[in-house]
Parts: structure tokens; sequence; C-alpha cells
């Protein structure tokens, strides 16, 4: 089965994003998000999109979207913007907390896009973005240089394929540098519920403590699963965390 891949075009329908003398960063987006998921297809990954015209969904929805798909990895593509033009320019990846597989992934992205002609501005945490902190696999959104700076216009309009390629080329390239395939994630349980609601109040509960949580539907059953570990090592220390505080916990696999 092939390594499939969740392409997010950003914004969309009333939300345009950031604007720049007529220019809306929620069509660049797109644009660029159907260019690099057909270069993935025909490379062999099974693509899936939040949205492939103009239209809303909020981020909750997004990740929500993503997640329903059961996909392996998750790329939202956004451009960035600064509070005056041409003050800024290049290319940066935010992730939610920086780990082996997704700084992987950013690393192999940037690097892509350095190649083709932006400024490298590396990776950064953002563990308040929604479509980060929700999404159940590994998830990077990369701001695909500024657009409201001219330097950058020009090289996303005159490089736009190479564009889309690079990025493709460097999601790849993270897969694999990542160790290829399907990434293994650990959890650590802290509750088990028959109804819905018990498990979205945990959740709120953990996540209003700053942790990332999931609820993975087990029939009949709802599990709150904590993290999203690369190691059990990782997973161990988290589980540590748990259990200091009073969670009943129990590491899994996802």
């Amino acid at each position: 089965m092939a390594v499939s891949i969740v392409i997010d075009a950003g914004h969309g329908g009333y939300d345009s994003g950031a604007t720049y003398q007529g220019r809306k960063e929620k069509d660049d987006v797109l644009r660029l998000a159907l260019a690099v998921g057909e270069r993935l297809t025909q490379d062999g990954f099974e693509v899936f999109y939040t949205r492939t015209e103009d239209v809303y969904d909020s981020p909750y929805e997004k990740a929500q979207i993503a997640n329903a798909t059961g996909a392996d990895y998750f790329v939202s593509l956004h451009r960035n913007s600064s509070p005056n033009p041409n003050t800024y320019n290049g290319v940066e990846t935010l992730v939610y907390q920086e780990n082996p597989v997704v700084n992987d992934l950013a690393e192999s992205i940037n690097r892509q896009l350095e190649n083709v002609g932006f400024k490298n501005l590396g990776i950064e945490e953002r563990p308040g973005l929604v479509v980060l902190r929700r999404t159940q696999m590994p998830a990077v959104l990369v701001e695909v240089g500024f657009i409201n700076t001219d330097v950058d216009n020009q090289l996303f309009d005159e490089k736009f394929q190479e564009i889309a390629d690079a990025i493709a080329t460097g999601i790849e390239e993270g897969i694999q540098e990542a160790g290829g395939g399907r990434p293994s994630y650990y959890g650590v349980q802290v509750g088990l519920f028959a109804h819905d609601a018990n498990a979205r109040f945990l959740r709120e509960q953990l996540e209003d403590q700053g942790f990332f949580v999931q609820i993975r539907r087990d029939e009949p059953y709802n599990a709150v699963i904590v993290g999203s570990e690369p190691s059990l090592e990782d997973a161990l220390a988290l589980q540590k965390q748990l259990r200091q505080l009073g969670y009943d916990t129990l590491i899994v696999s996802l």
C-alpha cells in the first residue's frame, strides 16, 4: 500500500489569507497544492486534499478532514506576510513540536526550496496552530515565501513548477530520511470511554495543561491518547509525567 499524504491549501472561501496588491494567499497555495499533489501522485504516493477549490473550512475542520483519511503525513501550504512590504523574504516551515520525523520532513522541504532560490529561514515550533495540534499524523506547515515581498513573488511566479517539484521532492526525501514508509509512533492512553462526551471532556482538560491529545475510536469505546512520540523512550518519559499528575496510563502504538 502506498504511503499517503494530505496536502492542505491554506485558507479558502471568504478567508483570503494574506493579501498584497490584489494577490491572495488562498489562490497561490491552492494552485501550488494541486501541483504538488499531482507530482506526488505521479511518483506513486496516495494523495488527499483538504480542498481542491475555493471553499472555506476552519482549521479544526481541516484537521478532521485529514484525520478521516487515515493518511501517514500532513503538509499544509501557506505564504508568509510581514507588517511592512519588502521587509523579509524566504521560506519557513512550522511544526507543532520538533521531533526527528517532522524535523527531517521540514528540513528536507526547506532545503529543496532553498535550492530553487528562496532564503531558508529554518524551522519554528508553533504548538498553537490547530492544523498542527489536531492532526493525528506527522504534520508540517510550509510558508512558501512572503506574499508582500516582491522578490519572493517573482520567484514564485517564474519558477512555479520548480517550486512544486521541490516541495514534492522535499516530502519524498524527508520521508526517506525519517526511515521511509509509514512512521512508527507511540502514545499514552489515559482514558477509555463508552460516551463521546466523557472522552472530549478529558481531552480538553489535558489540552488545557499543554498536552497534544487525540481521541481514537476503537468500537465500542473512545480512547483518549496523549502524545505522538517517535520513540518508546519518549513515550515512557511522557507516561511518567502523566502518572505524576495522577492519570492511569497505558503506552499504545499509533
